[in-house]
């Protein structure tokens, strides 16, 4: 563990109402959340979610609760056209981007059930998805002195402790990691699975095509984190635990509420304690970081 971080004070905004974030996955749940909270803050927000009606509806709802700086796309993170048609949305509308939030996301468990159904889908949307966003929207971001950020919103169950593989740990936790190693890792995977020998082959026994998908995650943020380092762009994780929502079938120790307002302070925090290539865990009453 490196330091805690704790809620801004008002003397540290750096932002405004020019500053502009992107949140997906978000007319429900943390994303929606999050997107309450930055509006809360004064930021200008687009909240995107692959149902246009779900979509339009929280927005709406944001609207009428007094906040105006909130626009709605429809996002597909797992539709290339639909990730094209969106940026090319925002480039024309907005020009340039200052924070991104890659919360987007699925599982077909529940809790306690380990089984493997759609892995294909889980790894397109979870990973693949969040890098093809990220990639597009790369040439947009404003780089000034108050540095642009992402944050991926991860999962402990993608740490690298979990594979009992040791060749592909190997590979995971060089420093000398490529994308293409990710990509060739997650191929593997897949082909295990397909192949019925994917336990044996050591990969993370929980929630497996999940925790394979937040993995690669991790590995291209921290790749990501390397390849922008000193370019005024911070790239970060964050784990919001065990979380009341409709991926935990509503268990969970704490609120989306909760988990939002520690990832508004980690993507506004001030220029000078800005951090990249980290990986962020929520706990109750303390919001601790650590190394990817």
């Amino acid at each position: 563990m490196d330091h805690l971080v704790y809620p801004l004070p008002p003397t540290a905004r750096w932002w405004s109402r020019e500053t502009t974030a992107i949140v997906t996955g978000a007319n429900k749940g943390i994303g929606f959340e999050v997107v309450k909270k930055l509006l809360e803050l004064g930021l200008t927000v687009v909240l995107t979610a692959r149902n246009a009606k779900n979509g339009s509806l929280a927005a709406d709802s944001l609207r009428r609760a007094g906040f105006q700086n909130v626009q709605f796309y429809c996002l597909d993170v797992s539709e290339p056209s639909s990730i094209a048609a969106f940026v090319s949305w925002f480039r024309h509308n907005f020009g340039v981007l200052d924070i991104l939030v890659n919360n987007a996301a699925v599982s077909f468990n529940v809790v306690g059930d380990n089984s493997i159904r759609e892995p294909e889908t889980i790894i397109k949307t979870n990973f693949y998805g969040a890098k093809l966003l990220t990639e597009a929207l790369l040439p947009l971001f404003r780089h000034s002195v108050s540095a642009s950020r992402i944050l991926n919103i991860s999962s402990r169950l993608g740490s690298l402790n979990k594979l009992r593989n040791p060749t592909v740990r190997q590979t995971l936790e060089s420093e000398e990691l490529t994308n293409e190693q990710i990509d060739a890792t997650v191929t593997q995977f897949l082909e295990d699975v397909s192949n019925g020998t994917w336990e044996k082959q050591g990969w993370p026994e929980n929630w497996s095509d999940y925790a394979v998908s937040k993995m690669a995650l991790n590995a291209y943020s921290r790749v990501l984190a390397r390849r922008y380092n000193g370019k005024k762009l911070s790239v970060n994780c964050f784990c919001p635990g065990f979380t009341r929502t409709s991926m935990t079938g509503g268990q969970g120790t704490h609120t989306a509420e909760d988990v939002a307002a520690t990832i508004a302070t980690l993507v506004l925090l001030p220029p000078e304690k800005l951090t990249s290539g980290k990986f962020f865990m929520f706990l109750e009453h303390k919001k601790i970081i650590s190394r990817l």
